[in-house]
């Protein structure tokens, strides 16, 4: 599992921009699985995406897609997590440690 953190790198008129393009592509990455939770930070000097891939190279890569990367109004922070103890809803992510 992966915190994908979203630090605005322009001013909110330039990413608000950009705003529809960013929402179309998180809808794409729900559809496919790969998003679980996202939403901007308060105050809003950027965002949070909670997410689910086989590995780290995936993430960077579905990053790197995001229409505010291509237009330069953001830089991404990714970290990668064991999910050992979820909510009933997010169970079939679980890891186990070890």
């Amino acid at each position: 599992m992966f915190v994908l953190e979203l630090t605005y790198t322009a001013p909110l008129d330039a990413v608000d921009a950009v705003l529809e393009a960013h929402v179309a592509w998180l809808d794409e990455q729900y559809e496919k699985g790969t998003f679980l939770a996202s939403g901007r930070k308060n105050p809003r000097d950027g965002g949070v995406i909670l997410a689910v891939a086989e590995d780290r190279a995936r993430i960077e890569a579905i990053a790197a897609t995001d229409p505010f990367v291509g237009a330069g109004v953001c830089a991404y922070r990714i970290t990668e997590f064991a999910a050992t103890k979820t909510a009933p809803e997010l169970a079939r992510h679980r890891e186990t440690p070890g």
